[in-house]
């Protein structure tokens, strides 16, 4: 005998409003709101764009330290062109920055953040003519404290991880450096070297599971950490440097930087490989970008090459809904 589902077949639910979490994927339902049938498929980074966000204060560039999310954040030190260097130190709710009266302890610029906006890890720079320093500097929230400073002293290096676990790599004194410390909470320790060196790039990922991506001259190269060394990871689809970078070792995004001109390119790693995704509305280099505990959906990049003050947030549904038609 036939059962009730085999002579009148599944119930579609009707919603007035399109579903947003993820519970919903697989799923179709009537729209009655615009009278048309729907399925929800699966969102995520690389179905995101960018959107405008509040302008950044000042013109600036150079590599300020970040870390962060995007609706808390924390920007560092850098320069622009009125000043070779500055100090100022900028946060970001979400929607606006606002300048907290605590200045970093050096003007510098090429440092590099880790962390959260209340709990970073901002490390090296540089201050012309030059004047390259390897200072650690811990950041609360409210005020700077130094720690143990780098073995040795670099800028346009990259790190990655948390305020008391981090690994640093790469950078320049001139020249560019391969060497790689471990920073515990209280000082730093050299570990095994990149197996090329890398200056201006990008780090993603933690303290033993990381990503370095590009370099200077402008490369597609990346090397994965695993928390004892460094092994070749598949490239990036440009070449590119002074890159900017966001996620895990196998979930993230590069964005930004330069190759002859600046980029507005964004790439997804998904673990396997990249794929471009949505650009930025601004391209740019040298910008500011979040410390890179931050999740690859959570990204904002800020100001850039040029003293651009753009902020731009990268913005990923959870879901994507489809409109079913007939012919």
């Amino acid at each position: 005998m036939a059962n009730y589902k085999e002579l009148e077949g599944f119930s579609v639910q009707t919603l007035a409003t399109d579903p947003d979490s993820p519970g919903w994927v697989g799923s179709i339902f009537y729209n009655s709101t615009s009278g048309t049938f729907k399925t929800v498929k699966p969102g995520g980074i690389a179905v995101g764009t960018w959107a405008s966000g509040g302008s950044f204060p000042t013109s600036a560039v150079e590599r300020m330290g970040g870390a962060g999310t995007q609706t808390a954040a924390v920007s560092v030190a850098g320069n622009n062109p009125a000043t070779p260097t500055f100090d100022g130190v900028y946060e970001y709710n979400g929607t606006s920055w606002s300048t907290n009266p605590n200045s970093y302890p050096i003007s510098v610029f090429g440092l590099w953040g880790s962390g959260t906006a209340t709990a970073g890890l901002f490390v090296g720079g540089n201050t012309p003519p030059p004047s390259v320093t390897g200072a650690t500097n811990k950041f609360n929230g409210t005020t700077f404290t130094p720690t143990g400073p780098l073995n040795t002293a670099r800028y346009y290096l990259a790190s990655s991880g948390t305020e008391n676990a981090t690994i640093a790599a790469g950078g320049t004194l001139p020249p560019a450096y391969a060497l790689t410390e471990d920073f515990n909470g209280t000082s730093w320790t050299e570990v095994n070297d990149l197996n090329t060196p890398h200056n201006q790039h990008s780090q993603t990922g933690t303290a033993t599971a990381s990503l370095a991506i590009g370099n200077n001259p402008a490369s597609n190269i990346v090397e994965s950490w695993n928390g004892t060394s460094w092994s070749s990871n598949p490239t990036l689809n440009t070449a590119k440097q002074t890159t900017s970078a966001s996620g895990t070792q196998t979930y993230g995004l590069v964005y930004a930087g330069e190759f002859t001109a600046p980029l507005a390119q964004t790439e997804f790693w998904n673990g396997t490989a990249w794929t471009e995704v949505a650009d930025l509305s601004t391209a740019r280099y040298g910008g500011g970008s979040l410390g890179v505990s931050a999740p690859a959906d959570n990204t904002v990049i800020w100001s850039g090459n040029g003293g651009s003050t753009a902020t731009e947030e990268w913005l990923a549904p959870e879901v994507v809904i489809n409109t079913l038609t007939t012919s």
